[in-house]
């Protein structure tokens, strides 16, 4: 499946104006860690499939639906079995803004079960199968109705997510549409940012509230601190350049915005659960 594999990116090749991949997977071949720019969704139709991720295993159950967000270190032991797996080019996807906003809020991978939520597993395990049967048939409005079924679906994770945040926050719509808006800005900043040092200060003030309530609200609406999403995205950043082997773990952690090597190997150790020696050490020898 894949084809073109340098170091641990892969370059993924949709052909002339096609923006997606739908592998019908039958290989029982293991594929090494990587990484891609791309957006993935896996869908087992016989056998359980098995996914590694950031050094956490994601066991898949037939029916069950596997969202892993770009940019995600991942690998696949050999497994016998059938499934469906859904490449999507990510800049056609966060070309369009509405849909950005939409992709910035899904920063870890998602297994969608029926003990999640029985309603949002049926539809992302429907819109998978209706992708694959658009998939066969030739016509030229097939990649828009697969790109309609694919943002159907990740709509219905963020108004899942959204609905678990309104419970929480205790809110009504209007209040969580300006969280939502505000938020995202928030996100939006410290992923442009996170190299630097971010304050608390200036969060608040990006999203216009008092620094207390923003971080009391930020970590009912996101899941987690914001303290937690920016080490999360500074230790994202440091995996990609560990893979360098011109680049020291010092340096490393200086360009991924840790301010001492101390909290870099702290952080990254409870994120990735090993040390980034170990990590630049391990997928060294892959």
């Amino acid at each position: 499946m894949i084809k073109h594999l340098s170091g641990d990116y892969e370059t993924v090749e949709y052909g002339s104006k096609r923006s997606f991949l739908l592998h019908d997977n039958y290989d029982n071949e293991a594929y090494p860690v990587h990484w891609h720019n791309d957006f993935e969704i896996i869908l087992p139709l016989e056998n359980r499939y098995r996914v590694v991720i950031g050094g956490v295993e994601y066991v898949i159950p037939v029916g069950d639906v596997l969202i892993i967000p770009p940019a995600e270190l991942h690998s696949m032991p050999a497994v016998p079995g059938h499934r469906l797996i859904l490449q999507y080019d990510n800049s056609v996807l966060s070309g369009v803004p509405a849909v950005e906003q939409i992709m910035r809020s899904l920063t870890s991978p998602l297994l969608i079960d029926k003990e999640l939520d029985k309603e949002l597993h049926s539809l992302a395990k429907k819109i998978m199968l209706d992708i694959y049967s658009l998939n066969r048939k030739t016509s030229e409005i097939t990649d828009v109705k697969i790109f309609t079924a694919l943002v159907t679906l990740l709509t219905a994770v963020r108004e899942f997510q959204l609905s678990r945040s309104k419970t929480l926050l205790e809110c009504d719509d209007v209040q969580l549409d300006e969280y939502n808006e505000k938020f995202s800005a928030v996100m939006k900043y410290i992923d442009t940012n996170y190299m630097y040092d971010i304050t608390l200060e200036r969060l608040a003030e990006v999203a216009g509230y008092s620094k207390y309530h923003f971080s009391r609200i930020f970590k009912q609406f996101n899941s987690m601190s914001y303290i937690r999403y920016i080490n999360a995205r500074r230790t994202k950043a440091a995996e990609h350049l560990l893979f360098d082997p011109n680049l020291s773990v010092t340096e490393v952690a200086m360009m991924s915005g840790f301010k001492s090597l101390t909290t870099f190997n702290r952080i990254f150790k409870e994120i990735k659960h090993c040390t980034p020696t170990d990590f630049k050490k391990l997928y060294s020898e892959h």
